[in-house]
């Protein structure tokens, strides 16, 4: 076993460290869209702990991870939200700081504990954090690490169990396996610091043959749960245009709903405010005419002017024969932009002859909750009215694919400017898309034969229970690194009043 012992190169250690925590950052934003190196996710992480936890000084430990996630979500996030006018343009310098405090004991609690916590403390307090974050307004499940997954529909089906957070809990499983074995290796080669907990081989190949047995398990349940629906099945149809503002195209939509119905679509989702005023109230004649001529149901987006801050964004479903079925407020309005609804907190779901019919709109799908929450009431089908801007284009469809397979549903996305408009069966294979970040001014149908869903599925019932699971393991190793630095005290405190010799 060839070992240097070094340390005096306090410098130079830390400007490779930095260059790995870059690394890192560069891979985690080529695994995301708009690139699309999924692969990259699994071992993103791996040069930013070898920094972390060997690279850098101790007393610096903790900027390797601040680097690499402020700067991966700089990659990320501002491109996404720049111009915004939100504090999601600041989020990855905000993150970067609080990363910078919440490691600066990591390494000193992994060498405490002989880092045989190391993969489990890793996993389940990223995912964690995940689980906190998503209920936070303006975040949901964005940069979720299992999101880079959405077009492998192959690998993701277990979401159906364990919920987009049992597959982020993989992701960061491997990684930190991964790591470990790095480690080991380096430990082989350098010690850079005095007093350094080796990590042996035989913990190496412990946690290396335990993510990769998960892994093969994972996989496995995936290809099994990996079918081809038998369900009956109904021709949908997303109207996909860019309106250019709220309200501002109905005649276009009238004229790709004539489009969708000569297609044959049975049901036609106009997109999030693509109509200003209630159809119900105001041009009621013309859309009970449009729907008999067309013989579809058509989900209408439609907004409400409140207030001068304020406005209703909701969407109703008119039959065939002109009745309103009832309406659904959008759940999780965007606050910054004065969004209310009068009839948020309700998940109607309605019975037709060909099946059973839920809405949902836009930012809801980035949440875990509304989806399933309508699912729970019967949808088979989720009607998913959106108004995007470009630069979430590639990305913002993502998220509908996996409340797809988390509740065993189609999902058809309508979107109102343009940019990314989608069909996806309940086993997330995307069935129909329109992708034109920028916008598409000719306009087009997006039309589908999709599977009725299920609609049931252990995330259903159980909800996000990978992501409470999470949470407290989380809490344990905040409590256990308590807990062990009263130890370490007591020890030396034991040990100083020994007897010398």
């Amino acid at each position: 076993m060839n070992k240097k012992v070094g340390g005096n190169n306090s410098w130079l250690r830390i400007v490779i460290g930095v260059l790995l925590a870059l690394a890192s950052a560069g891979l985690l934003t080529l695994a995301f869209p708009p690139y699309g190196l999924w692969p990259l996710i699994w071992v993103g992480f791996v040069p930013m702990l070898i920094a972390q936890f060997r690279v850098m000084p101790r007393r610096v430990s903790s900027l390797a991870p601040a680097i690499a996630i402020g700067g991966w979500l700089g990659g990320y996030l501002m491109p996404i939200f720049s111009g915004s006018g939100t504090y999601m343009v600041w989020l990855p310098l905000l993150i970067g700081g609080i990363t910078l405090f919440a490691s600066s004991g990591e390494r000193a609690f992994h060498e405490r504990t002989g880092y045989r916590w190391f993969v489990a403390y890793g996993a389940l307090t990223w995912v964690g954090f995940e689980m906190i974050r998503s209920f936070l307004p303006m975040m949901g499940t964005w940069a979720f690490v299992a999101n880079t997954l959405h077009g492998q529909p192959w690998l993701i089906q277990p979401v159906s169990m364990f919920s987009i957070f049992g597959l982020g809990l993989l992701i960061m499983a491997v990684n930190y396996g991964l790591a470990l074995g790095a480690l080991h290796l380096f430990d082989r080669r350098w010690q850079l610091d005095q007093n350094i907990s080796v990590i042996h081989g035989g913990a190496a190949r412990a946690g290396l043959l335990g993510v990769g047995g998960a892994l093969v398990v994972w996989i496995g349940l995936s290809l099994a749960l990996y079918q081809s629906p038998t369900a009956p099945t109904v021709r949908v149809a997303a109207l996909h245009y860019d309106a250019g503002k709220p309200g501002g195209a109905p005649d276009v939509f009238r004229a790709l709903t004539h489009q969708a119905a000569r297609e044959n679509a049975q049901i036609i989702v106009w997109p999030e405010v693509a109509i200003e005023g209630d159809p119900q109230v105001a041009h009621t004649a013309d859309f009970r005419q449009l729907a008999a001529e067309t013989g579809a149901y058509l989900a209408l987006g439609y907004f409400v002017q409140v207030t001068d801050q304020s406005w209703r964004n909701e969407v109703t479903v008119l039959s065939p024969d002109g009745q309103f079925l009832g309406v659904f407020g959008k759940d999780h309005p965007v606050v910054f932009g004065g969004e209310t609804s009068l009839t948020r907190g309700t998940y109607p779901v309605y019975n037709t002859p060909l099946g059973r019919i839920g809405t949902i709109i836009c930012y809801d799908a980035d949440f875990t909750d509304t989806a399933r929450r309508v699912t729970r009431n019967g949808a088979q089908v989720l009607l998913l009215p959106s108004h995007d801007w470009p630069a979430i284009a590639t990305t913002h469809y993502a998220h509908a694919v996996f409340r797809a397979v988390e509740n065993r549903v189609s999902v058809v996305k309508s979107d109102g400017s343009g940019n990314d408009s989608a069909i996806i069966d309940p086993y997330g294979r995307i069935l129909a898309l329109a992708l034109t970040p920028g916008g598409d001014r000719v306009g087009q149908v997006v039309i589908a034969d999709v599977p009725l869903g299920a609609g049931e599925s252990p995330v259903v019932r159980l909800g996000d229970w990978i992501g409470w699971i999470a949470v407290a393991g989380m809490v344990f190793f905040i409590v256990y690194d308590f807990l062990t630095k009263i130890q370490e005290k007591r020890s030396a405190a034991h040990r100083a009043h020994q007897p010398a010799g």
